[in-house]
């Protein structure tokens, strides 16, 4: 079994609430979930209105599928005209660990 992480670093566009923040990031949430059935969750920036934090992470048996399906995940954030990917850092756990 593989299990990936992925966290990805987000700025925000025009964001001026949290209200507004809630509004932006629920959709991403709940495409990332829909399209890929991912778990999915805002992991990190929560008090701040233009920055967050998602976290992304896919079990799979073979570590190839794992880092496919969370590289579409990245491009998927990435391709928002919205937001701002500022960083992505992908982590793997296998049998060996």
């Amino acid at each position: 079994m593989y299990v990936g992480a992925l966290e990805l670093d987000v700025l925000l566009g025009d964001v001026h609430s949290l209200k507004q923040k809630r509004a932006a990031v629920r959709p991403l949430v709940s495409d990332l979930r829909r399209r890929f059935e991912v778990a999915v969750a805002e992991v990190g920036g929560r008090d701040l209105y233009r920055r967050t934090v998602i976290g992304v992470s896919a079990v799979s048996g073979e570590a190839g599928q794992v880092r496919e399906v969370l590289e579409a995940c990245e491009r998927t954030v990435a391709g928002y005209p919205e937001l701002e990917l500022l960083s992505a850092r992908h982590r793997m756990l296998g049998p060996e660990d």
